[in-house]
């Protein structure tokens, strides 16, 4: 029988996305074993995945001591895997990599890498389709194995039965008219340089708030409740009487069983983003001036999923500047991303959306 490892240690969102991959095997191999590697913060975004047999998992203690990832080194070496994809492709990855002793070793293109995979890749720098530059990339690592299948490019949740029932429960508990549709506002990002600023944003909801009989719930973790709250204090009283601010989950699974009761997310990029797209839920981004937009903003078609970059709209003010040097002054670009630039296309994606 066949045994594979693919290896993702990074965020949620990378997590979630390189799951295809394990999608992808099980539909060209069902009766092999295929093994996740991903940090051990990750796993809410992969139960259920029965594509998936067994999560190996990257913890803390594997980062803190040498004994402790020589031993997961030594677990790895014991399961005797024939192919390894390593999607990270960081040093990080390099001794389970290794250590796997698998015939066949595939991961991204860089000049030493040959010395350690059989297969190497060039990474994908231009999307060829709407899937979105990291969604490419992905599938590519599939290319050396020759799969004669056709590809599933779309990243899944499960939600069970339970945790369907969790959040109409909650929903009931806080007297939100089901009635009405509910928009998910991802409204603080990863970072202070992955959100958008807060009266910008509480501006993007009273749009909203004024023209939809909406409810809104507002999505944030406890370390940011106090700019949740000043986004909340910036809003119109009568937006305010739309928004469910306390309707939250106590962790991420119960984030998703929010999420799916919801009917489209708009806002930051980020975790909450892609957790709702791999909901099949609607979804508006606005990303930060420094990330580059092609890499994730996935599936877009201007209808269902649509983002807007501050590039966009006045790329002038990216001439010859840096990522680094973008990054460094994020609040200045920030402030030139005002939300009357995309209201023409908030307003059409909740026109659709919506009805």
């Amino acid at each position: 029988m066949m045994k594979i490892l693919v290896i993702q240690q990074k965020m949620i969102g990378d997590v979630l996305i390189s799951s295809i991959l394990c999608d992808n095997l099980r539909m060209a191999y069902p009766d092999a074993t295929i093994d996740y590697m991903v940090y051990e913060s990750t796993i809410a975004v992969l139960q259920g995945n029965k594509s998936i047999s067994n999560l190996i998992l990257f913890k803390e203690k594997h980062r803190k001591s040498k004994w402790e990832f020589l031993k997961l080194l030594f677990e790895i070496r014991k399961n005797k895997y024939d192919v390894v994809i390593d999607a990270y492709s960081k040093i990080e990855s390099f001794l389970p990599v290794l250590f796997s002793g698998a015939k066949q070793k595939i991961s991204f293109s860089k000049k030493w890498q040959k010395l350690l995979f059989t297969d190497v890749v060039e990474k994908i720098q231009i999307p060829k389709t709407n899937l979105g530059l990291i969604i490419e990339q992905r599938l590519s690592l599939l290319d050396p194995l020759h799969l004669k299948i056709n590809l599933e490019p779309f990243p899944k949740l499960y939600v069970t039965k339970e945790e369907v029932e969790f959040a109409k429960n909650l929903f009931k508990k806080h007297h939100i008219d089901t009635a009405k549709k509910t928009i998910m506002v991802s409204i603080i990002g990863s970072s202070p340089s992955k959100t958008y600023p807060a009266e910008y944003m509480a501006e993007v909801i009273d749009t909203i708030a004024d023209n939809y009989e909406v409810n809104m719930l507002f999505n944030y973790i406890p370390n940011q409740i106090e700019l949740a709250i000043t986004i909340f204090n910036l809003c119109k009283k009568g937006t305010q009487k739309k928004i469910y601010f306390d309707v939250l989950g106590k962790n991420l699974r119960d984030f998703i069983a929010i999420m799916n009761e919801c009917d489209l997310i708009i806002g930051n990029d980020g975790g909450a983003i892609n957790m709702a797209k791999a909901l099949e839920k609607p979804s508006f981004i606005i990303f930060s001036p420094w990330i580059d937009k092609k890499g994730w903003a996935t599936f877009e078609d201007g209808i269902k999923y649509i983002s807007v970059h501050l590039k966009d709209f006045k790329p002038e003010l990216f001439i010859n500047k840096s990522d680094k040097e973008i990054k460094t002054n994020y609040v200045s670009f920030y402030q030139e991303f005002k939300p009357d630039l995309f209201k023409d296309k908030t307003e059409a994606f909740l026109r659709t959306n919506l009805k």
